[in-house]
């Protein structure tokens, strides 16, 4: 009977994208042959797990965790190819045991958080293990922890498609779930005007002022119209400078919002699932004609 080294399950893993214990059983029952290994989890995954980990994955979801009271908080984004198994309660229960996990551990990256072990195994094992049982590729993309200055808020919109976690001093509870479900519907860059990046305002600034010389404004007035328009710009991007989405008089700022409630912010983290993937976009006529050309060349 050959023997089957760590090194050959590692090849077909690598190859399939199927789980360790599935792996080195096919490569048992094909005494050591990786390719009839790879076409015995073929055809008992269905393909499923095979050159899973190429495809791209831009759906998924968002899943918070608190503990301590809300001293503690972790966010984490996992990503899956399609909206249909965002919805999967096994997808869903990976990503809530992962967001546990960080907080409960604080992992340094996503490797760490994926040797951490979960279900009898590790995450990455239960990674796996799903990415066949489901049929698509399945990625842990990011997460954060957050340890409270304060006493940190969160919510979730969308289907778990957008999380935010805030650390909020002062206030009471309703206050922290107010600025964490504004910062979801608007999407702050910075907590205020020092956390936005500098190439950002340069480029409103360059915008600003050929604005206002094309539209023939004087020299000398030009400078005070750019810095107004920056100003402008600031407020719409920071999270202390915006109007508060529930403000009755449509003009409080969070600022002002924050100053009449004696309380105060941290910092904020926001998670849009998807933010910043491309996503695959297929012509189905090109892909048949794509079929029927490599066809005739056979």
């Amino acid at each position: 009977m050959a023997e089957i080294t760590a090194s050959m399950v590692k090849e077909l893993r690598e190859r399939t994208d199927a789980p360790m214990m599935e792996c080195k059983r096919a490569l048992t029952e094909s005494a050591g042959d990786i390719g009839k290994a790879e076409e015995i989890l073929r055809v008992k995954l269905g393909s499923k797990a095979s050159k899973a980990a190429s495809r791209i994955t831009a759906e998924g979801v968002v899943a918070v965790h608190m503990a301590n009271d809300g001293k503690v908080g972790a966010i984490v984004e996992i990503n899956c190819e399609t909206d249909f198994v965002a919805k999967n309660d096994d997808f869903l229960k990976l990503a809530s045991d992962c967001a546990a996990l960080v907080a409960a551990h604080d992992p340094v990256d996503v490797t760490a958080l994926a040797a951490l072990p979960m279900a009898g195994g590790t995450v990455e094992s239960t990674r796996t293990a799903l990415v066949g049982k489901i049929g698509e590729n399945l990625a842990i993309r990011r997460f954060v922890r957050m340890q409270a200055t304060g006493k940190l808020a969160a919510y979730v919109h969308g289907g778990a498609k957008i999380g935010v976690v805030v650390d909020c001093s002062g206030g009471d509870d309703q206050l922290g779930r107010d600025l964490a479900m504004h910062v979801a519907a608007t999407k702050p860059k910075a907590l205020d005007a020092s956390g936005v990046a500098a190439e950002l305002i340069d480029s409103e600034r360059r915008v600003a002022t050929e604005k206002a010389r094309e539209a023939g404004k004087p020299e000398a007035m030009i400078e005070k119209i750019v810095e107004g328009s920056v100003q402008k710009f600031l407020n719409e991007v920071t999270l202390l400078g915006q109007v508060f989405v529930k403000a009755e008089d449509g003009k409080q700022t969070i600022a002002q919002l924050l100053k009449s409630k004696a309380a105060s912010v941290a910092g904020f983290t926001l998670f849009v699932v998807g933010e910043g993937i491309a996503k695959r976009s297929n012509d189905f006529a090109a892909e048949v004609a794509a079929q029927a050309a490599a066809a005739a060349q056979k």
